[in-house]
């Protein structure tokens, strides 16, 4: 018996097939092979068409099932992981009235600015968690205020992981995690967000209906699954934004637990048992994919823009003649603190962490008697680190116990130098897993469908590969060195 884990994100689209008797994956594909394109009609747009997404799912399908020679009826269930925060409308024929508006756009920052002061702080953090800010409510007044006559043709608004469950299955549903990742959910009336859809002036009507993140949410059409060339008895069970998703697939789903990633930028997201926010709004407060009325489950999210696409510049252009495997040997030929070299890696971009400002990267102390290149890569990856222990010493700020973190065999975390120093500099143990997204998705949708009855049997397959354990003997190098960096931010934000 086989489940689909579907990962649709905006550089590429990801499909895995689970066995859900070993709870391996037994084939994987992706495409496209470079990064999909984004459109960008004006500064700090971002759209992409969600036909794209369909044509690259079905591509990579097609080599799942070719790899894997399974017959398509032992597959049962289909989960989908998805680019949060994008906005997708609809009329009532389900055609797309304009191009997805994705996570990455910020044409709606002033307009959820405006809706903060408007509302009010005590309503937006004690109600909605977060400040409108530029999510999907605030993406969807930014049509109504831009685009009327396409704002009047909407029929139901969605995520980008409801589009693609209900073209797969004709039925249009959302989930709270969803809603809440766009700021339109209430957590303290455990309802739709209706005081910000009425300032807002958008119809409750446009939000579809609410099932489970784990559930039958319907099967293939007839049509549908003779496109992909699968069969109607699969079941659509599981949806969850990316990161909500990438926690999920290292099963981090109680109090305490906490996920990471480290690409071209870095992700922290914590779980806690209690409704609360940062009321400067640095860190987002969503529903995890076990959120329910009678349990709460919040996942706390940090996101650093500028994480592995600082390692990927000094590569570029500064470590060329070496591979991502040498340039962490160099990086951890220099002792803690590189001899002073520090790094802020704020060059991707404005960080929500930093209050939304834009300082951009900088290499401070650079001495031409001392650095070499080697010292560039070890205080680069530092930075990266440090940048990650600020946000979590917010979210420590806010209750968040940090004892464990878990992430995939992937990315910066490969480099011994960055796992050493932020299991320094944090006190966790780092465990690290060979998964992904779409195999995650596909673990959800075994659940979802009942196939596996707990967590335990979900995750029964999920293999440890690597773990680092703090260094209790370098503790005070590297909070030595993590205060000199945080005094040295602090002074250029000031």
């Amino acid at each position: 018996m086989y489940t689909l884990g579907f990962d649709v994100g905006s550089s590429s689209v990801k499909v895995s097939l689970l066995n859900t008797q070993t709870g391996k994956q037994e084939a994987t594909a992706f495409s496209p092979q470079t990064e999909m394109a984004i459109t960008a009609h004006h500064q700090g747009w971002a759209e992409q068409d969600p036909q794209l997404w369909w044509e690259h799912l079905k591509k990579a399908l097609a080599s799942v099932l070719q790899q894997s020679q399974v017959d398509v009826k032992t597959i049962k269930a289909i989960g989908i992981s998805y680019q949060m925060h994008g906005l997708i409308a609809v009329d009532a024929d389900m055609n797309v009235i304009r191009p997805g508006i994705i996570w990455c756009d910020s044409r709606a920052v002033s307009i959820g600015d405006k809706a903060f002061q408007q509302l009010g702080e005590k309503y937006c953090l004690g109600h909605l968690l977060n400040s409108p800010g530029n999510f999907t409510a605030s993406k969807l007044r930014w049509v109504k205020e831009n685009e009327p006559n396409l704002f009047n043709r909407i029929h139901k608004i969605m995520l980008p992981g409801d589009y693609l469950a209900a073209r797969l299955t004709g039925i249009k549903k959302t989930t709270v995690s969803g809603l809440s990742e766009g700021i339109i959910w209430d957590f303290k009336q455990k309802e739709l967000a209706l005081q910000l859809l009425e300032h807002y002036e958008i119809p409750k009507t446009f939000i579809p209906d609410i099932t489970d993140s784990f559930s039958v949410q319907g099967n293939l059409t007839p049509a549908i699954a003779n496109e992909l060339g699968l069969h109607t008895d699969i079941v659509v069970s599981y949806r969850a934004g990316d990161q909500p998703n990438n926690a999920f697939s290292l099963n981090v789903m109680e109090p305490g637990e906490i996920a990471a990633t480290a690409g071209t930028s870095g992700v922290v997201y914590g779980i806690s048992d209690e409704i609360q926010y940062d009321p400067h709004s640095r860190v987002n407060s969503f529903a995890h994919v076990n959120h329910s009325q009678h349990n709460t489950r919040l996942g706390i999210l940090l996101c650093i823009n500028g994480t592995g696409i600082l390692n990927a510049w000094l590569k570029a252009n500064v470590a060329a003649n070496l591979s991502y495997e040498q340039m962490n040997e160099a990086a951890a030929s220099v002792p803690v603190g590189a001899d002073n070299l520090q790094v802020m890696p704020f060059g991707n971009g404005a960080e929500r962490v930093l209050n939304n400002k834009e300082p951009g990267a900088v290499f401070q102390n650079l001495n031409f008697n001392i650095h070499k290149q080697a010292h560039l890569l070890r205080a680069a990856q530092e930075g990266i680190v440090y940048s990650f222990y600020y946000g979590m010493e917010i979210m420590q700020e806010m209750g968040m116990p940090m004892k464990m973190i878990r992430a995939g065999h992937a990315n910066m975390f490969l480099s011994p130098v960055f796992r050493n120093t932020l299991a320094g500099i944090s006190q966790c143990t780092i465990e690290l897993y060979n998964t992904d997204g779409s195999l995650g998705a596909a673990r959800g949708a075994a659940m979802g469908a009942g196939i596996y009855k707990s967590r335990d049997e979900t995750f029964n397959g999920l293999t440890k590969v690597q773990q680092t354990e703090p260094d209790i003997s370098a503790e005070q190098a590297y909070k030595d060195t993590y205060y000199r960096w945080k005094e040295s931010l602090l002074k250029q934000l000031n």
